[in-house]
């Protein structure tokens, strides 16, 4: 690992700086008084918030761009014979890749660590929301724009350090948490985990490396979340279990869940048997309680009364690109989700039945990457049965490369929802749902890529017929 002291870095340079987790470092850094810049290879809507930020972004790769960078910070996402990363190497610049220079960033604070396949993002967001609703200034970064606070980063003045934590290259493992948060265990990134297995051993060393005198929080409702936990607390660790379904050592649970009219969900949350507040969010679905009781619990560790954290909670509109209303035109509601996993996408088809019951749902798929579509195949086939029709949008490489083994096509002629076609590309899927949708539907975008552009797109028409 390297090692550089940043309270002597003038100006850092960081090459892919228009990603969720790379912009939020340069919003830290930029907080904390460091110089930053950076780079990516296209123009998007975090590179444009960041340079109206006064942080300058390049669009596109070259060696000129690290002029004046004391270090170079590289997502994961950029190859190692990156022409950026090459000329710092040549001219004696130090490069660090993201997890261990988030060793480093998190270095004297409580962290509080919010890992899991699914969910972290919102617990992240939640969290953040109920702390600063309490007076605290923490540290934080958020996978995802948080909609009421504007942002996805910030440097605060609190010895905390409220982070979501990716499994993904294992970069969760540069952290050691006084907190931490696992809302599920499962298969995914299977271009850097071989099988479930590597998975479950990656988690158990993020759990493994809690501070002695801190706490994990785990879902009971997840098998291996679970049997982590059982495993963390037999090992003489601080365990508090959350969940739904009743259960031994349960410490938080969400019971009467309960559509609300804010299109969210209602559930009374008890505490060691007790009932200690109701929540009404403005998120639907069963996963969302669950988030929130997350929260609940992280919250109350850290001195949050209860009922201060219930009202902090019912102000989350949630996250950019979870469950994200992009408006609405004669009368057919757009929104798009994150949800790129077919645990992720059957939990947001549930959402939007439960917050719009009477409407047809058309869910326009956008797979991300081919190793996950392959690995994960059988559960993406049956993953559809809660929409009434789906659109299947061609395969996102993202760091990919298309072998021609898979396309679209072949998925759709494999899912099982009612009504299937694939499109060749977005601006076709638009067209197909110009034509296709009537007053009443609900257009559901779903993927990791750039399958939103389709509901931009999709509400200009319907706007200018």
């Amino acid at each position: 690992m390297s090692v550089v002291d940043l309270p002597d870095i003038r100006c850092i340079h960081i090459v892919g700086i228009g990603g969720a987790g790379m912009s939020a470092i340069a919003r830290v850094l930029q907080g904390r008084g460091i110089a930053v810049q950076g780079s990516d290879r296209q123009a998007g809507q975090l590179v444009a918030a960041l340079r109206a930020e006064g942080i300058p972004v390049t669009v596109g790769h070259a060696a000129e761009n690290i002029t004046g960078a004391d270090l170079v910070l590289a997502s994961s996402a950029i190859p190692a014979g990156n022409v950026e990363l090459a000329a710092a190497r040549a001219r004696g610049i130090p490069v660090m890749r993201r997890p261990e220079f988030l060793a480093q960033l998190t270095a004297g604070y409580d962290v509080v660590a919010i890992a899991g396949a699914h969910g972290k993002t919102t617990v992240t967001g939640m969290i953040t929301t109920i702390l600063l609703a309490a007076g605290r200034d923490p540290t934080y970064i958020v996978g995802g724009m948080v909609e009421h606070l504007g942002t996805n980063a910030h440097a605060g003045q609190d010895k905390l350090f409220i982070i979501e934590a990716d499994e993904y290259q294992n970069t969760f493992l540069a952290l050691t948490p006084q907190i931490a948060v696992v809302t599920n265990i499962e298969f995914d990134h299977p271009d850097c985990f071989p099988s479930p297995r590597f998975v479950r051993l990656a988690f158990g060393e993020f759990v493994d490396q809690i501070r002695p005198d801190g706490a994990l929080v785990a879902c009971n409702d997840d098998r291996l979340a679970h049997l982590m936990g059982a495993s963390y607390h037999a090992n003489g660790g601080r365990l508090l279990l959350y969940g739904r379904a009743a259960g031994r050592g349960l410490a938080w649970r969400a019971v009467e869940l309960q559509s609300n009219d804010r299109g969210g969900v209602t559930f009374t949350a008890l505490h060691e048997g007790e009932a200690v507040g109701t929540m009404r969010l403005q998120l639907p679905g069963e996963h969302n309680a669950l988030n929130a009781l997350a929260a609940l619990a992280v919250t109350t560790e850290l001195g949050i009364p209860v009922e201060g954290a219930c009202a902090a909670l019912e102000t989350f509109a949630g996250t950019a690109r979870r469950f994200e209303v992009l408006g609405s035109a004669r009368g057919v509601v757009v929104v798009d989700d994150y949800a790129h996993h077919p645990t992720q996408i059957k939990a947001v088809l549930r959402a939007a039945r439960q917050r719009y019951a009477e409407r047809r749902i058309i869910a326009v798929w956008q797979p991300h990457t081919f190793s996950r579509i392959k690995a994960l195949w059988d559960g993406f086939v049956t993953a559809f049965d809660g929409a009434d029709e789906v659109g299947v949008l061609p395969i996102y490489a993202a760091r990919e490369v298309d072998d021609g083994t898979v396309s679209q096509r072949e998925l759709a002629a494999q899912l099982t929802a009612p009504t299937v076609w694939a499109a060749g590309s977005l601006g076709e899927a638009t067209q197909r749902l110009v034509a296709r949708t009537v007053p009443g539907d609900l257009v559901l975008l779903l993927g990791a890529g750039d399958e939103y552009v389709i509901g931009r797109d999709l509400l200009a028409a319907l706007r200018a017929d």
